[in-house]
């Protein structure tokens, strides 16, 4: 059978509401309705009774709840056995945006799999929307964003603030007005985009080019010139070598980076001893965590 059924199924379940359901699979709604009606179809049962503003489970529906629950836990455990390289357990598939990827969470993963030698990662990049996808496809036992999902059925924490320096390729005297040059690059980090903030003077930032990816903004600082907001990991070896200058007087930016997943991925509080690593540090609150 296909799994993808039975997601949906206790998708369906979850939310009460087709339309809902379809929001949180990203489908359309006529998709969840086929594989609801699929899946009846394998089973020769209906599984809801469909009243406008009013899904209710069947009989048989109540009946299938707890296997497809355990049918789609087997399989996560069956995924974690074959890609996994020890114990139960030993295998953490994870995903975040591209920008904490390079700003953040790869030193923490360097560190996690020192940390815990045996333990077989997974990791990639995806949107948003597409790590939220992967989560309840049960694709992805953990994910980081910089905006906090507004899911019940996800836990949300905050586990990190990442520091942004204005850096430039301009001598210091220059530099200064880095933020009112058409050469600022404004990088994506989340919704609240750096653009739409304020600088020391209290005049809002208009950026003419804005960039997804911290890395393609260092290349292109590099390659033409310009300023832009970035983590002082990435751009520290610049720095040193006179490639890029921290801009003087300019405050540095802070963004929190959010850590979600389903409760159910955090059996024997798995997920809690991956996040240790990650968690804010009061005397520390803008850089990674000390070794």
């Amino acid at each position: 059978m296909d799994t993808d059924l039975l997601k949906t199924f206790l998708e369906v379940n979850r939310t009460r509401h087709f339309g809902k359901a379809a929001e949180r699979l990203f489908l359309t709604q006529s998709a969840v309705s086929a594989r609801i009606r699929q899946l009846e179809q394998a089973l020769g049962v209906e599984l809801f009774t469909r009243t406008r503003n009013n899904v209710q489970l069947t009989p048989q529906g109540e009946r299938l709840l707890q296997p497809a629950e355990q049918i789609l836990a087997a399989w996560h455990r069956a995924r974690e056995a074959i890609t996994g390289i020890g114990e139960p357990g030993s295998a953490l598939a994870v995903g975040a945006v591209q920008n904490l990827w390079d700003g953040l969470l790869g030193d923490w993963l360097i560190r996690l799999v020192a940390v815990q030698p045996r333990l077989a990662v997974r990791a990639a990049v995806h949107s948003r929307e597409g790590l939220l996808r992967r989560l309840r496809e049960h694709r992805l036992d953990l994910a980081f964003a910089f905006d906090a999902p507004l899911a019940p059925d996800l836990v949300v924490r905050a586990v990190q603030r990442l520091r942004l320096v204005l850096v430039s390729t301009e001598p210091a005297s220059v530099a200064t007005q880095a933020l009112h040059r058409d050469d600022y690059l404004c990088v994506d980090w989340g919704s609240n985009r750096i653009g739409s903030d304020p600088d020391a003077s209290g005049s809002p930032l208009r950026p003419r080019l804005r960039i997804g990816p911290a890395r393609l903004a260092r290349t292109l600082l590099l390659a033409r010139g310009g300023s832009a907001h970035l983590p002082l990991n990435l751009v520290a070896a610049d720095l040193a070598a006179g490639r890029l200058r921290q801009v003087p007087d300019a405050p540095p930016l802070e963004r929190t980076a959010y850590a979600f997943f389903l409760p159910e991925a955090n059996r024997d509080q798995r997920l809690d001893a991956v996040l240790a690593g990650l968690a804010i540090d009061p005397t520390n609150p803008g850089g990674p965590p000390a070794p």
